[in-house]
């Protein structure tokens, strides 16, 4: 994957336009935009495709199981997975846990993740301990967590001879990873931490470079940005911007 590749993609829900752009109008449309609006973020590489689908949804209510979150279903999947093929893309699955531990709802997606083109993206802000809301704190995981699920991914890849899969970890503030040096390299997985964070480019530099102190090195480097939030603090970062930061993204993607 690396580093022929740069990772290009939206992210979003068809059934909630806030989600990300990805789930904004037609989807055909939205994952051609990715090739012609996102282009120059590819810079010296080819780019590759990403849609990135939000399956396992956070909110407020613990609901009938306590789970604080709620699964897509595997009709959706599959036609984002079409969606995906059509456009020669890679479809991520998103996952906001809830109360849910990641290795858990991670397994939950096992049909999907066999797939040669599927990889998962985890959002542990909306992970939460007993006794926390999703939403009313940030929430969090750890790298023996992020570790654990690394090691089921290679064990897909391996069993099922899998081309590399992807693994990002979306990551808005330092204490949504907690000993990150826990989670180690696996053949077959290609580890990716997303910054999150919204705001004006200064800002947004000043956050990839506070949360990346502590990423392992074997982890490669994703940023996101917001079409809408960002640019009620300045200008959307350019192609330019984006390409000057340390570590180098390799995986951008835009909400």
């Amino acid at each position: 994957m690396f580093p022929d590749f740069r990772l290009v993609g939206y992210v979003g829900h068809p059934d909630s336009p806030a989600m990300g752009r990805l789930g904004i109008g037609d989807p055909d449309e939205r994952a051609a935009e990715i090739e012609t609006e996102l282009a120059g973020f590819a810079g010296d590489r080819e780019m590759l495709p990403v849609l990135e689908l939000v399956v396992s949804i956070a909110h407020p209510v613990p609901g009938e199981d306590g789970s604080f979150r709620t699964q897509v279903t595997d009709q959706m999947i599959e036609d984002h997975l079409d969606l995906a093929r059509r456009h020669d893309a890679m479809l991520l699955l998103n996952i906001q846990t809830g109360a849910v531990p990641f290795p858990d709802e991670v397994r939950d997606f096992e049909e999907w993740l066999v797939e040669p083109d599927v990889g998962v993206a985890l959002d542990p802000e909306w992970a939460v301990s007993p006794g926390q809301v999703p939403g009313e704190v940030y929430g969090s995981t750890t790298g023996a967590e992020l570790d654990e699920v690394a090691a089921y991914l290679a064990g897909l890849v391996e069993e099922h001879d899998l081309p590399e899969k992807a693994m990002v970890y979306h990551q808005v503030h330092a204490s949504v990873v907690q000993d990150e040096a826990a989670l180690t390299e696996h053949d077959g997985v290609a580890a990716i931490k997303s910054v999150d964070g919204i705001g004006h480019p200064q800002d947004k530099v000043s956050t990839y470079d506070l949360v990346n102190e502590s990423t392992p090195e074997h982890v490669h480097g994703g940023f996101k940005l917001f079409l809408e939030e960002d640019v009620e603090f300045g200008p959307l970062m350019t192609p330019e911007e984006v390409a000057e930061l340390d570590p180098e993204v390799e995986y951008l993607m835009v909400e």
